[in-house]
C-alpha cells in the first residue's frame, strides 16, 4: 500500500469514528501502519492526514510505543 493509500485510509477511519472515540481512533491508526510509515516525519504525517502539526509528537509516541508492543506479541496486521 502506498503513502497516500495509507492516508486515505487513516482520514476514512477519522471520518467515521464516534467523536468521542475520535483520538482513540487516531492513535489506533498510528499504531497500525508505524511500520509502513516509518521512514515519514511526524510533520509529513500531519500533512499527509491533515492534521494539526501538534499532533505529530502523538504519531511519534505511537510509533516507539509499537516497537515494544510488537515485542509482546501485537500483531498490527490484526488492528
Amino acid at each position: 500500500m502506498s503513502e497516500q493509500e495509507i492516508y486515505q485510509q487513516i482520514k476514512q477511519a477519522l471520518a467515521v469514528a464516534p467523536r468521542n472515540q475520535y483520538t482513540v481512533e487516531l492513535h489506533l491508526q498510528m499504531l497500525k501502519y508505524a511500520d509502513e510509515l516509518k521512514h515519514v516525519t511526524s510533520r509529513e504525517f500531519c500533512e499527509g492526514v491533515g492534521l494539526k502539526e501538534s499532533l505529530g509528537t502523538e504519531f511519534s509516541k505511537m510509533r516507539n510505543l509499537t516497537t515494544r508492543l510488537k515485542l509482546a506479541g501485537l500483531d498490527t496486521y490484526k488492528l
